[in-house]
């Protein structure tokens, strides 16, 4: 079996029901991922990073985003993306879906013959895709039952 690639779109900054946060909820999740499966950790990042630090304006932001449909531009790219058949995809829910650059990054590589695994961090709004969900807040504060979540999940795939 080949390695595995992570890739994930997650946010620092002041986060509901979290408060002020160094690191965002869905890297945390990814990291725990890539150290129990050996794969390969990539982040989506955007290039023109407008994205507000506080909760309702970034909740706003995101609204909008949505509403419009924007593919914002990403920075970096996967060179050997041919090289893997497991991808796990880690976001916050936002406004019950994906974030727009998850969508930018989706649209920006072909997906045949890959198995594709979600994740995703949330404060109540729950899975999406049938994908793995875990509170935001029990990935920032409770890294023995994240794991034990992440472990639960990756058994059953």
């Amino acid at each position: 079996m080949k390695k595995p690639l992570i890739v994930y779109f997650s946010r620092a900054g002041e986060q509901y029901s979290v408060g002020e946060i160094s690191e965002g909820n869905t890297k945390i999740v990814a990291k725990i991922i890539a150290q129990k499966t050996g794969g390969d950790l990539f982040e989506i990042k955007v290039l023109e990073d407008n994205y507000p630090n506080k909760y309702s304006p970034l909740i706003q932001y995101a609204k909008e985003e949505k509403q419009l449909k924007i593919r914002p531009a990403l920075i970096g790219k996967i060179e050997n993306f041919d090289d893997y058949d497991t991808v796990f995809l880690g976001y916050p829910n936002w406004w019950g879906d994906m974030p727009m650059p998850v969508y930018s990054f989706l649209e920006s590589y072909d997906f045949s013959g890959k198995t594709v695994h979600h994740f995703c961090t949330h404060e109540g709004s729950g899975s999406l895709n049938g994908g793995f969900a875990i509170y935001g807040h029990i990935a920032q504060k409770d890294k023995a039952q994240t794991e034990r979540k992440i472990d639960e999940w990756l058994e059953s795939l």
